[in-house]
């Protein structure tokens, strides 16, 4: 039997810290996975483009996942699909998982921790939200949920949402990205931006900015000697430089100066100087599917949440 978990019973089971911690956990030990991730992605004839994250694998969890995501910008929601959840043992399907709730989740809560990391006493200030989109709305529950709660400032291309935005989380709408780095400390951007939204002279010493937009060849959301003269930090050089933030600036790998992972475990020191910028540009891993499928299917089968199906009968 497929346990089919929707949003709302994605909602219901997900907690943001106990999420946090397996994203935390996933950082220092998915190195260790026997096997890769792969991304792989393809344009479509029509406005969107299909992406597959495959497989996701952790150490000491007997599954692994796939998913199969549309990304049409101007839907609404602009993400939809599916998280295959597998055993590892027989490859059964145990459940199968909204993806646009589970990966806004894990992008912005992996991003929180991320910014979090970076930022430093900065994540106390002023964070500044470019593209009012659900992964922002994640990243701030999750910077509340570690503690952060500072005064928040807001630009989208749709005033209403930004509006909307301000109002939810007690902020500031503004009325360009410009603006919103002139006033915050902290910087998210999440949007479908194929231009640089912010350089260097928009920006100042000590800033972080957290990129999520940079996923796929052809976006971007920071300007060349921004990233040059920012701490760069990803999730996965390899993916960065096949999809991510380096693809489309046309940089190495060797332009990364370290990964989360490395932060994390005490590799890499991060910035060890408060008046550099730092700039965390995710593009998002297949195991970080699975860290959060693996609690809503176990808390989702506790609680007796979702509908059982039979996909053979």
């Amino acid at each position: 039997m497929t346990r089919v978990l929707t949003r709302t019973d994605l909602e219901a089971v997900l907690d943001p810290a106990a999420c946090i911690d397996a994203l935390r956990n996933g950082f220092r030990t998915a190195p260790g996975a026997a096997v890769a991730g792969r991304r792989v992605r393809a344009d479509l004839p029509f406005p969107g483009t299909v992406t597959a994250l495959l497989p996701g694998v952790l150490p000491g969890i007997e599954a692994y996942t796939v998913k199969v995501n549309a990304k049409f910008p101007a839907g609404r929601p602009a993400l939809r699909g599916v998280i295959c959840l597998h055993s590892g043992a027989d490859g059964e399907l145990p459940a199968l998982l909204d993806s646009a709730t589970v990966t806004a989740w894990r992008t912005g809560l992996a991003a929180a921790l991320g910014t979090q990391v970076l930022a430093g006493a900065a994540a106390d200030g002023v964070l500044g939200v470019i593209g009012a989109g659900a992964q922002a709305e994640l990243v701030v529950r999750g910077l509340r949920t570690l503690g952060h709660g500072g005064e928040l400032v807001v630009h989208d291309t749709d005033p209403a949402r930004a509006a909307a935005f301000a109002d939810r989380h007690r902020g500031r709408a503004l009325t360009s990205a410009q603006q919103v780095a002139g006033a915050a400390d902290v910087v998210l951007l999440a949007t479908w931006s194929r231009a640089p939204l912010l350089a260097l002279a928009d920006t100042r010493p000590g800033q972080h900015l957290t990129s999520l937009g940079a996923d796929e060849p052809g976006k971007r959301e920071l300007a060349d000697d921004l990233l040059d003269a920012a701490l760069l930090v990803v999730d996965d050089r390899e993916l960065a430089a096949e999809s991510g933030v380096l693809a489309t600036a046309g940089l190495p790998e060797t332009a990364v100066d370290a990964t989360l992972g490395e932060i994390l475990d005490g590799t890499h020191p991060g910035r060890t100087t408060p008046g550099r910028r730092s700039v965390y540009a995710p593009v998002g891993l297949p195991w970080q599917d699975l860290a959060l499928a693996w609690i809503a299917h176990r808390e989702a089968r506790r609680r007796g949440i979702g509908r059982r199906i039979d996909l053979l009968a």
